[in-house]
């Protein structure tokens, strides 16, 4: 009898009905033939949100007829729509947040969407309009096949280890600004005193099982404050080690952005950061949230927000 496992954990369900190339041997497909709309009928939506929980990312090239009206249409067939809990929403849209280039920064840095809250994005879905001719590119990669490939003595640590995840974190390191002319540094200001208004501390279990296929992966990235337990300085050290678990380049994808592409990742299972080395050059895509659930950890417990409060102004550096 035929194993029904699959050769390697990307491999395309032999059942789905789409057109699904894998990208890399752990994560990422492109989906073809599919004209992304409000419209979509049911079992073209299952399909893609079986195909979102299996590859963790996906992809659909030539989406260009997408304006934000239709964006917002096909993100609220997958869940409810959610802005940004600080930023407000891009101009023309509902809940559509802009992310668009200044001075070359985007958030070079691993996250995963919005953890500071404790019902977190379930899923994110990007859409890109303006796109440099060389550079501004993603990657994503799996917490899962991290978490997996962990040694034992590692895995029966993080087993049980939470971590306090805030918004209020440094922002010029994330943004690449620790040495920027005060017209940078003022950008950073203004960034955080957009982003941070509220500052949020919530603590999450570093080990989320998945609600709807139950495999476990690894919450980090770097809205990680601290670990709860440890010191500041054993927190970095084991965030360290387990970041680069997630991060090494086996368990990576790198999407080069065309205008009028769309990505949709499955934000409980992954981390993506954008490739900052597209200098001066114009970076605009608008980004969709679909409302998620409260993490649930190995043992049951649940994630809980411990702070919630307006901030005060930052002054840059």
């Amino acid at each position: 009898m035929a194993s029904i496992v699959p050769s390697y954990p990307n491999a395309k369900d032999p059942s789905s009905p789409l057109d699904i190339v894998p990208l890399t041997g752990r994560i990422g497909a492109e989906i073809r033939g599919v004209v992304l709309s409000g419209d979509l009928d049911a079992a073209t939506v299952q399909a893609i949100e079986a195909a979102l929980v299996r590859h963790k990312v996906i992809f659909f090239r030539g989406q260009e007829h997408l304006d934000n009206a239709e964006h917002e249409a096909f993100t609220s067939l997958f869940g409810d729509p959610v802005a940004h809990p600080t930023v407000p929403v891009a101009e023309g849209s509902k809940y559509l947040l802009e992310l668009d280039s200044q001075e070359g920064y985007a958030a070079s840095s691993w996250h995963t969407d919005v953890t500071f809250v404790d019902a977190y994005p379930k899923g994110s879905i990007l859409r890109g309009i303006t796109i440099p001719e060389a550079g501004g590119d993603t990657v994503w990669a799996n917490g899962e096949t991290a978490y997996d490939e962990l040694p034992e003595a590692l895995r029966q640590l993080v087993n049980n280890l939470w971590a306090v995840h805030s918004n209020d974190y440094d922002y010029a390191a994330v943004l690449g600004a620790n040495r920027a002319s005060d017209a940078q540094q003022e950008v950073v200001k203004q960034h955080k005193n957009v982003f941070a208004s509220t500052v949020y501390e919530t603590e999450h279990p570093v080990v989320r099982v998945h609600p709807v296929s139950g495999q476990r992966s690894l919450l980090l990235g770097h809205f990680v404050k601290r670990f709860v337990g440890l010191n500041q300085a054993d927190s970095q050290r084991l965030f360290n080690l387990l970041q680069d678990h997630i991060t090494k380049p086996e368990n990576v994808v790198r999407w080069r952005w065309q205008a009028g592409d769309v990505a949709f990742w499955d934000n409980r299972s992954t981390q993506h950061r954008a490739v900052a080395d597209f200098a001066l050059q114009r970076r605009t895509l608008r980004r969709a949230t679909i409302q998620g659930e409260v993490p649930v950890a190995i043992d049951g417990r649940t994630s809980r927000t411990v702070r919630k409060e307006k901030a005060r102004e930052y002054e840059a550096a």
